[in-house]
């Protein structure tokens, strides 16, 4: 029987041979802003009030703590930029791929993903990840706190993907997050509200008072001419008085 088992092992495939054994997670707990290897969103000042779909990502470590990419060769660590997380996705290591040699790939990318970067454990590729963008410029259309995340991603081959970018990290935080409380969402729109209801009522209010303010500009510049003309005439009058005046001292009378 042990030599069956022995066998067994010995000619098993390396996928099926390489069992990982995660350390368990802690509770999710918002109050002390800790999220076990979680996505996070938050809003961020002024962009959110113009589309509220816009945020700042990060991703957290085992122990919970954030990890976002908030400037040029900067990382926060355990200090998530822009406020308290209003929306979070908790991810599955379970579709990451840690391989422990190049023939251990549980993904189908091989040595490309080799050639990426793997990892061991989650921190693991958070840590490299880390050390890649603290020599990274920050840029808000190119090199962001979504572009950090996808490097992350990638290093993980989450979800069995290294084709992980800003717009498909953005995506899947904005349709699968979930919401920490009511606050959060009354936070994330209650802004972009306030703007569309403000802009509604001085659209509102020009609508109704332009006819009133275009007729009294009308009537105004109408009366402003016929004072003009009064003054004309008066002057053309006291001109012709004057011309008349001349020729009749002129003519001797």
């Amino acid at each position: 029987m042990e030599l069956t088992v022995a066998y067994d092992a010995e000619h098993a495939s390396p996928t099926q041979r390489i069992q990982h054994e995660f350390w368990p997670l802690d509770e999710i707990d918002p109050k002390n802003a800790k999220f076990p290897c979680c996505l996070v969103w938050t809003p961020l000042p002024v962009v959110s009030w113009l589309a509220p779909f816009i945020g700042h990502v990060g991703i957290c470590r085992e122990d919970g703590a954030i990890l976002d990419f908030a400037g040029s060769n900067f990382v926060n660590v355990d200090d998530f930029s822009y406020g308290a997380v209003a929306r979070y996705l908790q991810l599955d290591r379970e579709q990451c791929c840690f391989p422990p040699t190049v023939a251990g790939h549980t993904c189908k990318f091989g040595y490309r993903h080799t050639e990426y970067g793997t990892s061991h454990t989650w921190d693991d590729a958070l840590r490299s990840s880390m050390r890649y963008f603290e020599n990274k410029s920050y840029n808000l259309f190119t090199c962001n706190c979504h572009s950090f995340v996808a490097n992350c991603f990638n290093r993980l081959c989450y979800g069995g993907s290294m084709s992980w970018n800003m717009i498909n990290v953005a995506a899947l935080i904005l349709f699968k997050g979930h919401w920490v409380d009511s606050m959060s969402i009354l936070r994330s729109f209650l802004p972009f509200v306030v703007k569309l209801a403000a802009q509604a009522i001085l659209s509102l209010v020009l609508c109704l008072w332009s006819p009133l303010v275009q007729g009294h500009f009308v009537e105004t510049f109408n009366k402003t001419c016929m004072r003009l003309k009064s003054i004309i005439m008066v002057l053309g009058s006291d001109a012709d008085m004057h011309e008349a005046e001349i020729n009749y001292n002129g003519a001797g009378f």
